[in-house]
C-alpha cells in the first residue's frame, strides 16, 4: 500500500511515505501499551488540557491545516477551513463534557448499593478514509482519549500529509507517546495489528467492501468494533415543501466536497405535483458549477480525490446509462486537465438498473418521481444502505411523522444530512453499526463495569 499525497486538481506526487517495516510497528505497538498503563489513570483535567490545547492550535493555524486537505484531496478552500473548525469543536466537545458523559451511575436495588462505572479498555485501532482527513479522526480519537484509551490510526493511503499532521498535532498538545499513533502500515499489517492481543477494540470509516473484511477479522478475535460505512441517503420532497428552499438544499446536500460524503443526498424522491419543476431548477442549478483550481475561494466545482475515484464513477454511470438510465445533465469528466467529474443527475433508473442499490461517491444525483408520500417512504426504504435521509415539507408533524417512517440511523427535515459534536452519527443495515460524537460515541469502548455491595 503505497502511502502518497497527490495533488488530485494538477496531478503532481507532493510526498511519498514509507511504509513501516515490522519492528518500527512493534515498537509503536508497545508504546502505545506502555502509555495506556499511565494514562488509563490520568485525571479528566489532565486529559481535557491536551485536548483543549490542540483545539487551540487547530483555530490558531486553520490555513495551514485545511491546505493540506485541499492539496491531498481536492476539498474546495472554503470547505477544508470549515472541517478544522468542525474537527476543533469535537476535541472541545469532548474535552469540556466527557467526565460528565462517564460518571458513575447509581442503580435502584432492593437492598445494598450498586453502581456502574465506566472504564477505559485500552489500546484501540482505527481505520479511517479521505474525504474528511481529520474531521473522520477526531471523531474517533476525542471520545477516546477523554474515556482513557490510547488510539492508533491507519489513515488513507493519500492523505499522509493530513495524518502526519493531526499526529504532530496531538504531540504539540502535550499528548504523551503512544498517545495518538499514526500508522503508515500494509494490508497484511491491518490484519496483524487486528490479530494482536493488545489492541482491545476496533474501529473503522469507510466502504462496505472494506469493512465486512475488517469486521470478520476482528470478529474472528473477539474484539469489539464500530462501523461507520456508505450511504445512499434519501432526499424527499413531499407535495407541501417550499420547492425553492428544496433545490437549494438539494444542491448543498449533494455537492459538499463534490459529492464524496457517506451522508451525502444522493436519492432524490420528488412527489409528482412538484417533480417536473424540482428537476428543472436542480438541473439548471447543478449545470452551473465550474471546475477550477480548489486553492481559489472562487472556485464552485473541486475535483474529486483522485484519477481512480473519477474513473469509478465515470464507469458508474456508463453501467447506469447502458442499463436504461438518462443523464439528463452532465454524465461525463468535465473537459478541463484534473480529476473532474461533471455534476450528474441520472433519471429513469429502474429497480433492475445497477445504480438503483448502488452508492455514487461523487457529484451524481440519482432522480425518481413518486405518486404520494407513501411511495415516497417505500422507496426510501428499498436500499441495502441505512445511514442518513432529508425529508422537505411545510408541516413539521408531518415531517417528524415521515422521519419515523425511513429506515436510517438520522433523519434531517427541511435541510440535508449535517454534523455537529452533540448530534450521533451511525446507521443501520450495510451502513454499519455504532454510534459516534454526541454521548453516544464515547460510551462505544469503555466497560461498563457494574459494583455491587450488599
Amino acid at each position: 500500500m503505497a502511502y502518497q499525497s497527490t495533488n488530485p486538481y494538477d496531478g503532481k506526487v507532493l510526498e511519498q511515505f514509507k511504509e513501516s517495516d515490522a519492528a518500527q510497528l512493534e515498537t509503536q505497538l508497545a508504546t502505545a501499551v506502555d502509555c495506556y498503563a499511565a494514562w488509563r489513570t490520568t485525571s479528566f483535567t489532565e486529559r481535557r488540557e491536551v485536548l483543549q490545547r490542540a483545539a487551540a492550535i487547530l483555530r490558531e493555524r486553520t490555513d495551514e491545516f485545511a491546505k493540506l486537505i485541499t492539496l491531498e484531496m481536492g476539498k474546495l478552500i472554503d470547505q477544508s477551513r470549515g472541517e478544522v473548525a468542525l474537527s476543533a469543536a469535537i476535541l472541545d466537545y469532548y474535552a469540556q463534557n466527557a467526565e460528565e458523559f462517564l460518571s458513575a451511575e447509581k442503580l435502584h436495588t432492593k437492598t445494598g448499593e450498586a453502581i456502574v462505572e465506566s472504564n477505559p479498555i485500552g489500546v484501540l485501532f482505527g481505520v479511517e478514509p479521505w474525504n474528511y482527513p481529520y474531521y473522520q479522526i477526531a471523531r474517533f480519537a476525542a471520545p477516546n482519549l477523554m474515556a482513557g484509551n490510547v488510539v492508533m490510526v491507519k489513515h488513507a493511503s493519500n492523505v499522509p500529509q493530513c495524518a502526519r499532521a493531526f499526529e504532530r498535532l496531538m504531540t504539540e498538545a502535550g499528548a504523551p507517546a503512544g498517545a495518538y499513533t499514526n500508522l503508515y502500515i500494509s494490508k497484511d499489517q491491518v490484519s496483524q495489528v487486528i490479530d494482536d492481543p493488545r489492541i482491545k477494540g476496533v474501529a473503522l470509516t469507510g466502504s462496505e467492501a472494506a469493512g465486512a473484511v475488517v469486521a470478520a477479522r476482528a470478529g474472528q478475535n473477539l474484539k469489539k468494533t464500530t462501523m461507520e460505512l456508505g450511504g445512499s441517503d434519501a432526499f424527499i420532497v413531499l407535495d407541501d415543501a417550499d420547492l425553492d428552499e428544496a433545490v437549494k438544499q438539494g444542491v448543498i446536500g449533494r455537492m459538499g466536497n463534490s459529492g464524496q460524503a457517506c451522508t451525502a443526498s444522493k436519492r432524490f424522491i420528488v412527489v409528482e405535483s412538484l417533480a417536473d419543476r424540482f428537476l428543472a431548477q436542480f438541473t439548471a442549478a447543478l449545470a452551473g458549477f465550474e471546475p477550477g483550481d480548489p486553492m481559489n475561494p472562487a472556485t464552485t466545482l473541486a475535483p474529486l480525490s483522485s484519477q481512480a475515484a473519477l474513473d469509478n464513477l465515470l464507469e458508474q454511470v456508463q453501467r447506469a446509462v447502458a442499463a436504461g438510465a438518462k443523464a439528463v445533465v452532465g454524465g461525463a469528466r468535465s473537459d478541463v486537465p484534473g480529476a473532474f467529474m461533471q455534476p450528474t443527475i441520472l433519471t429513469d433508473i429502474d429497480k433492475n438498473n445497477p445504480a438503483y442499490k448502488e452508492e455514487f461517491f461523487g457529484p451524481v444525483a440519482l432522480f425518481f418521481r413518486v405518486a404520494d408520500e407513501k411511495a415516497a417512504i417505500a422507496l426510501a426504504n428499498d436500499s441495502p444502505f441505512g445511514l442518513g435521509g432529508s425529508v422537505f415539507t411545510k408541516d413539521l408533524e408531518r415531517g417528524k411523522r415521515v422521519a419515523r417512517q425511513i429506515e436510517t440511523g438520522m433523519v434531517f427535515i427541511n435541510k440535508p444530512n449535517s454534523s455537529s459534536p452533540e448530534l450521533p452519527f451511525g446507521g443501520i443495515k450495510n451502513s454499519g453499526y455504532g454510534r459516534e460524537l454526541s454521548s453516544a460515541g464515547i460510551q462505544e469502548f469503555v466497560n461498563k463495569k457494574l459494583i455491587r455491595v450488599e
